[in-house]
């Protein structure tokens, strides 16, 4: 059993907004497992959504690289140990060079480029991560960092037809789709992506909630469908508001809209979204 301390019940109510006593009495009963907590927090009503209790808040930046056409693309995590070195120019640069480095060669060994940066810098520094996106077909790979570079995002989106590409309305949707996904923070593109896993989750906790207990069960399975719709509305990319027209349309319809306009079928068809310090601990 993981000692119950003062930091984890505080680390509790930061990712939940629970109260004090209902972050004590979960985590008693998840013998410490922070995870296991926010999920019975969640089942009690006490917390809407629940962040990774495993992710490490690393200091560090995103950057990112676009090869020449926007055919392929990447996104890099980078990791240090102050957030003064993170706004480093030296060490931007050297974020930089290392997402053109691997955008060029994914296998490319890093390692002298790295312990140069370190014996330059300081401090300990991590390559956490990295994911690169290649166009099939007609289409776009687009990138945005936040300001701050803690977020970054990667997009892949389609056209059928590479005029359509060319077309300033179709780049100017694909940066719309970036901007989406930072603010948005998505999981997926559409329903048909989310994991059966994820959704069984959802359920059991939806299924569970204080405020189901008693419900009959011919109405217990219209009300976990309209919790998972709505779930779905912050889970999938399409299904969000989209946050430009203030969310008075979905992504899908806008997308739709912008089809329409073109003449031609354009679909989101994958992304990558990163935040500084989300990165599994290797």
């Amino acid at each position: 059993m993981a000692e119950i301390t003062a930091a984890s019940v505080g680390k509790l109510r930061e990712m939940t907004n629970a109260g004090l006593m209902d972050c004590k009495k979960a985590l008693s009963e998840a013998a410490g497992d922070m995870e296991k907590a926010v999920d019975i927090l969640r089942k009690k009503g006490a917390a809407s959504a629940a962040k990774k209790a495993s992710r490490e808040a690393n200091e560090g930046v995103i950057a990112q690289s676009i090869a020449p056409g926007a055919k392929a693309g990447i996104l890099v995590e980078i990791n240090c140990e102050t957030d003064f070195v993170a706004r480093n120019e030296g060490f931007r640069a050297f974020c930089d060079e290392v997402a053109k480095t691997l955008l060029n060669n994914p296998k490319t060994d890093l390692e002298a480029m790295r312990t140069a940066q370190v014996a330059k810098i300081g401090e300990n520094i991590q390559i956490a991560r990295h994911h690169r996106l290649e166009v099939s077909g007609n289409g776009m790979v687009a990138a945005y960092i936040h300001t701050g570079a803690k977020v970054g995002v990667l997009v892949e989106v389609g056209a059928g037809k590479e005029s359509t590409v060319a077309n300033e309305e179709f780049k100017q949707l694909v940066r719309d789709i970036t901007l989406q996904i930072a603010a948005g923070s998505p999981g997926v593109v559409s329903r048909e992506h989310v994991p059966a896993d994820v959704i069984a989750k959802e359920r059991e906790i939806a299924s569970q909630s204080d405020r189901l207990k008693g419900k009959p069960a011919a109405a217990l399975e219209k009300i976990l469908q309209g919790v998972l719709d709505k779930f779905y509305q912050g889970y999938c990319l399409v299904d969000q508001g989209f946050v430009k027209r203030n969310s008075e349309v979905t992504v899908r319809e806008h997308v739709a809209s912008v089809s329409k306009q073109l003449g031609d079928e354009i679909t989101v068809r994958g992304f990558v979204r990163f935040q500084v310090g989300e990165a599994p601990a290797a």
